[in-house]
Order: structure tokens, then C-alpha cells, then sequence
């Protein structure tokens, strides 16, 4: 049964097809971002709807999709493809958005955009995950939030700004009430030992995790 308001975008970067990201998308609606139908063939997936420009979509995979509705833009726009998909979802209610495709590939421009979107989503009450399914990334906000983790699982966390009274739970290196400062390194590599607790005060931040990377062992 899909659910009426998790959306899934399907972007133009790097997806690696494992199990753990068809767990985390089973069920979602799917709109595509231009050449991010790529991924929907291996997915097997159907998306409800395509936008974009269509110039990183060749005729091929534009025959191929040919009866998936389509609201074309021009090449000349104010917004990405990935963030004109986003608006579509929340047009049509998302209270969730899995932005798959999102981290990699050849422009880090957009991998670093599709980072401060997920926060900016977090911040008008919508969840949001990143993934290319090798890499994921969740963004924290006030409060507290638990994040499924592989036991043994790299994980960093980086602040947007100063982050305060930030709590790490169930990671080799917790932490308790502590003031991150902007761009400090003190964050980055940890290893959960299970499903990880996040708590923060106040700040903007982003946990980007490697589920499948166990070098912390």
C-alpha cells in the first residue's frame, strides 16, 4: 500500500540499488527529476509524474517513459529540476521526502544544495532523507531524533551554524550538552552501535551515515 505522503524523487545522481534503500522507499510516491528516471526501471518503479527540462533525458528513455505524465520547463529557470520536483510533492501534500540520488556523482554543487534542501524541509515540518544508497543523509533540528543504524556503521555530523546542547546517544564516542561551534571538526567520524539518538538545543545540522561501511569495527 503506497503511503499518501512520503515521496519519493528520484535525482540524476549515483544510486546503488540495495536492499536497505527498497526498504526505505517501499510504499512512497515517486516523482523523477529529469534524467533521474534513470533509476526507476532498476527500482521498479513507475513515477506519477516527471519534470524538469528533459536536457539530461535522451529520446530513448523519453520514448521509454512515454505515457508518464510530464510538466516540461525551460532550460532557463530559478530552480533545479531536483527542487521543482520537490515543490511538486509538497503541492500535493508531503509530509515526507526521499530525495534518492542525491549525494555524488559529478556535480558537488548539487550534492552540497540537496544537503541545505533537506535541512530547509526539516525546518518547514517536513522530514527528509538523502541517499545514494550507499550514503545517506538526515537532517537535525531542534529536538530529538533516532536514526537506524547498522551496528558498527560510520557516521559524521555536520553543523550548518552553531549548534548547541547537542547530545550523541548510542555511538563509540557519545557526547552530552555540548556546544558545537561552525566548522568544527569534533563531529566527524563516529561509529553507532545501533540506532543512534541525536538530540539538539538549538542549530541546523546534518548526520551523514555510511551503513555499509564497518571499517569502525
Amino acid at each position: 500500500m503506497k503511503s499518501k505522503t512520503t515521496f519519493l524523487i528520484l535525482l540524476g545522481g549515483n544510486l546503488e540499488k540495495t536492499a536497505r534503500l527498497r526498504q526505505q522507499i517501499a510504499g512512497a510516491r515517486v516523482i523523477a527529476a529529469d534524467g533521474g528516471m534513470f533509476h526507476a526501471h532498476g527500482l521498479s518503479l513507475k513515477p506519477e509524474m516527471w519534470v524538469g527540462d528533459f536536457d539530461s533525458s535522451p529520446e530513448e528513455l523519453q520514448q521509454r517513459w512515454s505515457g508518464t505524465q510530464r510538466k516540461p520547463f525551460p532550460a532557463a529557470k530559478n530552480l533545479t529540476d531536483g527542487e521543482i520536483a520537490v515543490e511538486e510533492a509538497l503541492a500535493l501534500g508531503a509530509e515526507r521526502i526521499i530525495l534518492a540520488g542525491a549525494l555524488g556523482g559529478e556535480r558537488s554543487d548539487h550534492a552540497f544544495f540537496h544537503m541545505t534542501l533537506a535541512c530547509a524541509l526539516l525546518g518547514r515540518g517536513v522530514g527528509a532523507l538523502l541517499t545514494s544508497g550507499l550514503e545517506e543523509g538526515w537532517p537535525l533540528g531542534r529536538g530529538a531524533q533516532i536514526i537506524d543504524l547498522p551496528p558498527s556503521s560510520m557516521f559524521s555530523i555536520l553543523n550548518f551554524d552553531d549548534v548547541s546542547g547537542l547530545n550523541i546517544e548510542g555511538a563509540r564516542y557519545p557526547l552530552k550538552q555540548y556546544d558545537l561551534p561552525f566548522g568544527s571538526s569534533r563531529t566527524i567520524s563516529n561509529v553507532a552501535e545501533g540506532p543512534v539518538t541525536i538530540t539538539i538545543d538549538s542549530g541546523t545540522a546534518l548526520l551523514v551515515a555510511r551503513p555499509f561501511d564497518l571499517s569502525g569495527r
